[in-house]
């Protein structure tokens, strides 16, 4: 289909009386969200490349969906979490090639550790998280999780697909999850015998034969940046890719064309090293006591970074010698393994993969701890240069990782993640662009700072790309209020919090609770939910209870007060009634005791930029627009924003973070505020396109 031609079938599509309109009963035509589907077409034709901020409600999924169909071309549509990907392949995307009457094929593909693995659950069985009886393991299952671990097998005999998704009553956070799924270092590849059947290689199979194949971010970048979800056979016969919630991308890029090593994986590594033994059970004689042995300093080494911050850097890590041993200690075991697990490699495939996978742990741990880009040879020793010309291009290597990388850790309640990150990755993904010679569009919600797209631009290292802006279809001055109270501290003072409260209290006795509060910092939530609880309002905080648990609730309260941090700005989606305050305690510049940022930070400035107003700023802007798009969901949703830091009418930068803001009216009085509540809407409800 010609460009043109392209343009206007898309226009058409979703015009008044177009193909949407007749099928889909609750569709409405937007202009704005035609214009950005004629933008999407005219990228798919030129394959350029397109960045397009599209307001909350102007309907983008259907703005990309319509052109990708039309097009006839290979298409791969990225979104930002599994549940968008899910919403998106079963719901949005058959009732767009349903309305447009178009056949062809789509795929959903996740990442292997969304995929059951025959083998994987087969070694559990006997297991002690499944299998109390067993006892040459480290720990033992409750009854739940028998329970659970026998539903899977009971739904393994019947799952086409073998999505563990499909499986309602599996919590998220269950061990279960990694006992029966595969990842890149210990799945077994063709040597699996279970190979023929294997759900991921037929996920693969049904991707490389669809015309629409739906990823998340994680998937897509694990194959653009490492290849180790083997996903590379699908990429390269995409002629357009669509990256939804695309705001979310450089970050994440970051951690993709990084390395980290995590408590997690290596415990796992020991615990499949004993489930093998199953196998081979002469193999326990050699195979346990290593293996406990590096469960062991695992533990050991968290223990001993108990004394160190919450994150820092690799130098700062190796202030405490007591840290600095228990990296010894864990090297040692890795090795120990390797040496195990490589004596048995000919019993097993199993064990073949266990001394793979202490090799690249133990060249990680290394790689960490040395800042240096060296590679570890199969005998467990790092290779020496060859060559005085080998030995510069050591050196150089070396250098790259120190000027353009940051090593950090990150410790949670029981474990701990070395990261090595880098700083920039404009190059890495600008290359793959090139590559692929396909159509980009990167699309979000909050793209644009101060209506100017140069950060997104430049972090991803895209030149002069075609953008667009296309504004929300919301009746801002009618839905909408903005109050900024008055007579705020500086967000530093010590009585911040409570005046926060005081500032609020006001607003939810006008709107009958029906709010989130998001904070900046968790200290700041708790000092909230001391002075909140006991209220007159249902009262949901962040962390008391699971995030989708917290929001049902919420949701069925009427009038419930839900207090936030960080995860709650985004992904959030409570329309109606139910959500009619949104109340932002600081503007979201990032913490200070982020390593990387505060490395990116520090090499703007020896680049000769600004921190501030090249990074500090623009990313503290798309947070606060992340926020404030909870509160005005679709045509028939009224509420109040409450941006309580002073520091937008009392700075000269916060002009940029109110620029960047839908139209909202704006007022510094409780009264108006109350008067908004007084007016009942008159308007019945529309049903909104997505």
């Amino acid at each position: 289909m010609a460009t043109d031609a392209l343009s206007g079938a898309s226009r058409a599509a979703l015009a008044n009386d177009g193909a949407l309109a007749r099928e889909i009963p609750s569709f409405r035509a937007r202009p704005a969200q035609q214009d950005l589907s004629a933008a999407i077409a005219d990228a798919f034709d030129a394959r350029g490349t397109l960045l397009a901020e599209a307001g909350t409600g102007t309907g983008k999924t259907f703005a990309y969906l319509v052109p990708a169909l039309l097009s006839g071309k290979k298409t791969i549509i990225s979104t930002g979490t599994r549940a968008l990907q899910d919403q998106l392949y079963h719901r949005d995307l058959p009732r767009v090639r349903t309305a447009l009457g178009i056949g062809g094929k789509s795929a959903l593909l996740k990442g292997r550790a969304n995929y059951l693995c025959h083998y994987r659950m087969h070694q559990a069985q006997g297991s002690p998280l499944v299998d109390p009886a067993a006892r040459n393991e480290p720990r033992f299952g409750s009854r739940e999780q028998v329970a659970q671990f026998q539903r899977i097998v009971a739904w393994s005999g019947r799952t086409r697909m073998g999505d563990l998704a499909e499986l309602d009553d599996l919590p998220e956070d269950s061990p279960l999850h990694a006992l029966v799924t595969s990842t890149a270092e210990n799945c077994l590849g063709g040597e699996c015998p279970f190979f023929s059947e294997c759900f991921v290689v037929s996920a693969r199979q049904r991707a490389q034969a669809a015309d629409i194949v739906v990823v998340n971010h994680h998937l897509l970048l694990a194959d653009l940046a490492l290849k180790q979800e083997g996903f590379g056979e699908i990429l390269p016969g995409a002629e357009a890719f669509v990256i939804d919630e695309a705001h979310q991308l450089p970050e994440l890029a970051a951690q993709f064309f990084g390395e980290s090593l995590s408590a997690r994986p290596l415990v796992e590594l020991a615990r499949d090293a004993l489930l093998e033994c199953r196998q081979v059970p002469s193999a326990l004689a050699t195979v346990q006591e290593p293996a406990r042995d590096l469960e062991q300093c695992v533990r050991l080494l968290r223990s001993a970074m108990d004394d160190l911050p919450v994150r820092g850097t690799r130098r700062r890590a190796g202030e405490l010698p007591a840290v600095e041993d228990a990296f010894d200690a864990l090297d040692a075991a890795l090795d120990a393994v390797r040496l195990a697990t490589q004596a048995l490699a000919s019993a097993s495939p199993g064990f073949d993969s266990c001394a793979a996978r202490a090799v690249e742990f133990r060249a990680r741990l290394q790689r960490w701890r040395d800042g240096e880009d060296q590679d570890i040879n199969p005998d467990g020793q790092a290779d020496a240069p060859s060559s005085p010309d080998d030995a510069r291009g050591s050196t150089t290597a070396r250098t790259r990782c120190n000027d353009g990388s940051v090593l950090w850790y990150e410790l949670t309640a029981r474990g701990f993640r070395l990261s090595r990150t880098p700083l920039d990755v404009a190059g890495p993904l600008a290359q793959h662009r090139e590559r692929s010679q396909a159509a980009w569009i990167f699309t979000s919600a909050t793209l644009a700072v101060g209506g100017r797209f140069e950060h997104f631009s430049i972090k991803l290292g895209l030149w002069q790309p075609s953008t667009m802006l296309a504004p929300s279809p919301f009746d801002w001055q009618r839905q909408a209020l903005c109050l900024v109270p008055r007579d705020m501290p500086d967000p530093s003072s010590r009585d911040y919090s409570q005046a926060v409260i005081d500032a609020v209290r006001p607003v939810l006795e006008a709107s009958g609770g029906r709010a989130f509060v998001l904070f900046a910092s968790h200290r700041a939530l708790r000092e909230a939910a001391g002075l909140l609880r006991g209220g007159q309002w249902p009262l949901f905080v962040q962390g008391e209870a699971p995030r989708s648990v917290l929001l049902d609730r919420f949701r069925a309260s009427g009038n419930g007060v839900l207090l936030g941090a960080a995860s709650f700005r985004e992904g959030v989606d409570v329309a109606g009634d139910a959500l009619s305050v949104v109340v932002i305690d600081k503007l979201p510049f990032a913490a200070p005791d982020d390593p990387v940022f505060e490395a990116r930070l520090d090499a703007i400035r020896r680049n000769g930029g600004n921190p501030f107003r090249d990074e500090q700023l623009p990313q503290a802007v798309i947070a606060l627009k992340q926020g404030v798009g909870r509160l005005i969901r679709t045509e028939t949703d009224r509420g109040v924003l409450v941006l309580c830091d002073p520091r937008l009418v009392g700075r000269q930068y916060g002009s940029t973070f109110l620029d960047s803001l839908p139209p909202f009216p704006r007022t510094r009085s409780i009264a108006d505020v109350q008067r908004f509540f007084a007016i009942a809407p008159v308007d019945e409800p529309v049903a909104a396109s997505r």
